[in-house]
């Protein structure tokens, strides 16, 4: 701290000197201008002297009229020349907003964390971002001492040795777990010589997310698709070796080798589902869709299967339209996925209801053009979920149960499919279950 004082000290002796300077100039300059501008005078003054002395008047008087003239051209020239232009652009960019503007408080308006420390590791200033992403950190401290992982060390020791900048990621773990990317420089003085270093972390962690969730998404769709393939492909030797004369196990073969090709046609349908929903998330939807009979279609589409697991499907339509901007067949995939998946999952309910609640009605019918705020409930009276599982059901290739959801055809991405949807129409999916009791799948749309 004692180097950076003495810094300060010179810089300030230099900065006075140079303003000294300035002003001997400055005063210098407003003598010398009237004087070069009154220059052109003498031409006057030269014919003036000589009519003086043709009117009689003595040389020496002649002589001391003229200066006199000379100076009284001297004197209105000082008060009346304007300042010098370099002198008004300067003052003009001294009084600017830069000006005003102080190198700290233009590092606290930086969002990335930012360290200024010295060839000892001490600490010469925290931004507030560092000050809030690292509450540790505070001047004249060690950075050592608040950054103990051994890659933050050989950043810090590097630049110091050698002052070549550089970077490496940082995991800080507590109080929760983020990915940073953290860079060092060199701060150099005018005269090229390493004044103190630069510490800047970006926040890595969202991309680093995104990265293992791609990892995942992929991961798993080869792994459901590498589970058929490699069922049929053993069929497929067997019917072509021991089997080849076996009627009654190649036509069980057969079917087998049906239920997987159909099992991977469900996935890849659903994976160009999910990156078609991707592609238009964006677009707006413009089209006005009844809910009511969107519901009801789902309801009698899905009421032969329903009574084949042994399920009513209670759902009661309401007397007037209502409406929200929205694409027909995404709905209707939405509350098909949620019915249908009461009806397998908890068919030991026997019956399963859906309910339309409109939130707001009241209001909404003040304006014929209002869009009313309303949710649909999706409830069966199966087993239930564990509560460990709810947050994570909407993920890709999730299941409570993979058998089960293998025997019942899932394919894991059917409640993915439905946020994206949900995403895209401004609406959410809630879901409450309690053990032994079933599960209350709610979609909410807001009003606008």
């Amino acid at each position: 701290m004692a180097i950076g004082q003495k810094q300060q000290n010179e810089i300030a002796v230099t900065t006075t000197d140079i303003e000294v300077a300035q002003r001997h100039k400055k005063g210098l300059q407003r003598f010398t201008d009237p004087v070069r501008k009154s220059a052109p005078a003498l031409f006057i003054l030269l014919p003036l002297f000589f009519v003086l002395l043709y009117w009689g008047v003595s040389p020496l008087l002649a002589v001391v009229a003229c200066a006199l003239a000379f100076a009284a051209l001297i004197i209105v020239s000082s008060f009346t020349a304007p300042e010098p232009v370099a002198v008004a652009v300067k003052t003009k960019k001294r009084d600017g907003p830069l000006s005003r503007l102080s190198g700290e408080r233009l590092a606290d308006f930086l969002p990335d964390p930012l360290v200024l420390f010295d060839a000892a590791g001490t600490i010469l200033y925290i931004n507030h971002a560092a000050r809030e992403t690292f509450p540790p950190l505070a001047r004249d401290t060690s950075l050592y001492l608040c950054f103990r992982s051994p890659e933050m060390h050989s950043l810090i020791q590097g630049i110091i040795a050698d002052g070549q900048a550089r970077s490496t990621d940082y995991l800080e773990r507590l109080p929760l777990e983020r990915w940073y990317r953290a860079s060092v420089m060199t701060f150099e003085t005018a005269k090229g010589e390493a004044d103190c270093f630069i510490l800047i972390f970006r926040d890595q962690t969202e991309l680093r997310r995104i990265d293992r969730m791609r990892s995942d998404f992929i991961a798993n769709a080869s792994h459901e698709l590498r589970t058929p393939l490699a069922s049929l492909r053993g069929f497929i030797e067997t019917l072509q070796g021991p089997a080849r004369d076996d009627a009654a196990a190649r036509d069980r073969f057969l079917g087998i080798m049906q239920t997987q090709a159909d099992r991977m046609s469900r996935l890849i349908d659903d994976l160009l589902s999910l990156s078609r929903l991707e592609m238009k998330a964006a677009i707006p939807l413009k089209e006005r869709i009844d809910i009511g009979l969107i519901l009801n279609h789902v309801v009698e589409t899905l009421a032969p299967m329903a009574s084949g697991v042994g399920v009513t499907i209670e759902w009661v339509k309401p007397d007037h339209p209502v409406l929200l901007p929205g694409d027909r067949d995404e709905l209707i995939q939405v509350f098909q996925n949620l019915i249908e998946n009461a009806c397998k999952y908890g068919q030991s309910g026997k019956r399963v209801v859906v309910t339309l609640d409109e939130q707001g009605a009241e209001s909404a019918s003040a304006s014929a053009d209002a869009l009313r705020g309303f949710s649909v409930s999706v409830e069966d009276f199966g087993p239930g979920i564990p509560a460990e599982h709810l947050p994570r059901l909407t993920e890709r290739f999730y299941r409570v149960d993979v058998d089960s959801s293998r025997a019942h055809k899932g394919t894991g991405l059917g409640l993915a499919i439905v946020k994206h949807i949900l995403t895209r129409h401004r609406g959410r999916l809630i879901i409450r279950s309690q053990l032994g009791k079933g599960a209350v799948f709610t979609v909410v749309f807001a009003g606008s």
